[in-house]
């Protein structure tokens, strides 16, 4: 009877400590195929970073003493869901001071528009993804635009971002990074965490693809913006972040799930990560433009 009743009390304890006191690991881990909906648990990643977005799309939440940062999103389903993961770790949602967008896509600009609403924080981005996030649909210049894309729900409050700016919040610093070329808007965004006295160089690198329809041609020179340059400078400015845990808005593409939690198989740690990550979109560009070359007439 006794090891039952210390097991019950300890369940019940645990019951009554925010997850942001809790050692919170992935379980089950999120399969590589997950949908942008499908929910999981939010989960530390490191020191004062934590993972509130869905298994498919990735939204996180920096926080300080003075006030937190959101970085993404989602979708519009997701909105909602980012809210309560921030209510599951222990933090105010409307103790968000801030609000960050790595590209304004749906899957990752969705669920700005409820975030606004229920934490009061303005939303920061870079002028060239503005008109796509106030109108809350994609930039006709956007090499996606032909996909059509559902329209989101638009961001009312909306402040400019410098290029390369700093987002301070108490001190908390976040730097931001151009790095348009999967959009206009594309940002990137590194800070640094820590847990007592080890830190590490955390890096929310955007999305790096040359998506679009087999109809477009990154390489016709009548393109207006010419978005191979603008890749190439990202793939350059991605490359020499400063990256000790690398962390990307489809959780996939840095193998996050494999590298959270007690399940993990794989380091969180790992300063190559960002070049690797630069370094196989450059070769999927190349690898595009050689197709386009093949299919000219």
């Amino acid at each position: 009877m006794i090891p039952s009743a210390i097991a019950l009390a300890t369940l019940a304890l645990a019951a009554l400590v925010p997850l942001s006191a809790q050692a919170v690991s992935p379980t089950p881990r999120c399969p590589d195929d997950a949908g942008w909906n499908d929910p999981t648990p939010p989960l530390k990643v490191f020191g004062n970073t934590w993972y509130v977005g869905t298994c498919g799309i990735s939204a996180l939440l920096i926080t300080s003493d003075e006030g937190h940062v959101l970085i993404d999103g989602a979708t519009p389903e997701a909105g909602p869901m980012i809210v309560e993961s921030i209510r599951a770790l222990g933090f105010d949602p409307t103790d968000v001071r801030v609000l960050l967008n790595t590209h304004e896509h749906i899957d990752h600009a969705g669920g700005l528009a409820a975030l606004q609403a229920a934490t009061g924080a303005p939303l920061r981005a870079r002028a060239p993804g503005l008109m796509a996030l106030r109108k809350g649909d994609m930039d006709f210049r956007d090499p996606q635009v032909a996909f059509r894309m559902p329209s989101f729900p638009p961001v009312r409050v909306i402040e400019t971002l410098a290029d390369n700016a700093v987002v301070q919040v108490g001190k908390l610093a976040i730097q931001t990074h151009a790095t348009p070329g999967h959009s206009l808007g594309g940002t990137s965004f590194t800070w640094t965490s820590c847990e007592g006295e080890v830190c590490h160089a955390m890096a929310f690198a955007d999305s790096l693809s040359a998506v679009a329809p087999e109809s477009y041609r990154f390489s016709d020179p009548t393109n207006q913006p010419s978005f191979v340059p603008l890749l190439r400078q990202t793939f350059s400015t991605v490359a020499n972040l400063p990256c000790d845990v690398l962390i990307t808005p489809h959780p996939i593409a840095s193998r996050l799930w494999y590298r959270l939690g007690d399940a993990a198989t794989e380091s969180l740690v790992d300063a190559g990560a960002c070049r690797r990550y630069a370094d196989a979109a450059a070769k999927r560009l190349d690898a595009r433009l050689a197709s386009e070359q093949k299919a000219k007439p």
